[in-house]
């Protein structure tokens, strides 16, 4: 091996540093959700530590060094002058505001579930062991459904059943669905709303995800949904179903050719499964980028070891690509399988026949 070239070193150190500083950031951010300091800071008027403090209840000393750390990061400003923190509309976007699809909290949370169980994480990786979705840290579950949801809420009913051939009128004059992997129903509730005259079905194998969907559903007064603790395997298959979706999720399946194979059986003739991926291309150069290394991540970590946990154990992984997620769905039996759209973080495909 030839001699390092100094003024690399130096750059990825530099790069390292940096990433050192957003990794304590994000810890840091999570605090400041779960103690209420972004909502405090959310109208975007100066502050002193101190008024901040006293807003959120939080302990002032500590949060100065908080909203330092973060206005390094550029998370906050902070104004020498006066000596106030605050933050713009695009920070109170990603931070502040639970209603923006920008808000990067979800993820955020998913982040410190890994982080606290970084031991398991160890054992798992060096071992390759299977590690079940309910045996992970419960930030994880809830992170999911936050991270998500918006980008559901932005793009499911303007953009993606649109996409697909007939699915929307099929829907609005009253089908079945089967939202399969549903976590904690926002998917499923968001369909149900938009389409009164349908019912939605919502199966995961997470019992405690069903139940806070549950919840969810009877705080809301929705009627046309109903949620089981049951696996994609071992959904009903009788049912009959117009149109069945799986969001981000059968790529965490151990079989998600068997998976897809069954659901095409529970489905009526000319019924539609709609499969919502992270965005990804079909080869690893293709990916790496910032998303995809967020995404690479994540499968190391959640998605391969929840594959390997179950029977085939196929592990597709989060950056399958739309070329191999073809592959799946025709190898299940689907006549008819396309990429229908895209988002900037999903790939959606139609598969039908």
């Amino acid at each position: 091996m030839t001699k390092p070239n100094m003024e690399k070193v130096e750059a990825l150190a530099a790069k390292v540093v940096g990433d050192a500083s957003a990794a304590l950031g994000i810890l840091l951010s999570y605090i400041g959700d779960h103690s209420g300091v972004y909502r405090a800071m959310a109208d975007g008027e100066p502050r002193t530590s101190d008024e901040i403090a006293s807003i959120a209840k939080v302990d002032s000393r500590y949060l100065q060094e908080l909203l330092s750390a973060n206005a390094a990061n550029g998370y906050v400003n902070y104004d020498a002058g006066s000596g106030k923190f605050f933050m713009t509309p695009e920070q109170v976007a990603v931070f502040a505001s639970e209603e923006s699809p920008a808000n990067m909290h979800g993820l955020l949370q998913v982040i410190v579930a890994q982080y606290s169980e970084h031991e398991t994480a160890v054992d798992v990786f060096k071992h390759g062991k299977g590690r079940p979705w309910g045996e992970h840290h419960a930030c994880l579950f809830c992170g999911t459904d936050r991270f998500f949801r918006p980008g559901y809420e932005m793009n499911l009913i303007a953009n993606w059943i649109p996409a697909l051939e007939g699915v929307q009128e099929k829907l609005e004059r009253g089908g079945t669905i089967a939202d399969i992997g549903c976590g904690h129903g926002s998917s499923s509730m968001l369909m149900a709303r938009s389409f009164p005259n349908s019912k939605v079905f919502g199966y995961d194998l997470h019992g405690p995800s069903i139940e806070d969907a549950r919840r969810k559903a009877a705080r809301a007064g929705v009627s046309n949904v109903e949620f089981s603790e049951v696996s994609a395997h071992d959904m009903p298959s009788n049912e009959g179903f117009d149109f069945a979706c799986i969001f981000d999720a059968l790529h965490d399946m151990g079989d998600p050719v068997g998976v897809a194979r069954h659901i095409r059986k529970s489905l009526k003739p000319g019924g539609t499964l709609m499969v919502v991926e992270p965005m990804a291309g079909d080869k690893t150069e293709d990916n790496l980028h910032p998303l995809g290394g967020v995404f690479y991540a994540a499968s190391t970590l959640i998605c391969l070891p929840m594959s390997r946990s179950q029977d085939v154990g196929l592990c597709l992984g989060a950056q399958a690509g739309p070329k191999r997620l073809m592959e799946v769905l025709t190898e299940a039996g689907f006549g008819s399988v396309r990429v229908a759209t895209s988002s900037q973080t999903n790939l959606v495909l139609e598969a039908t026949g």
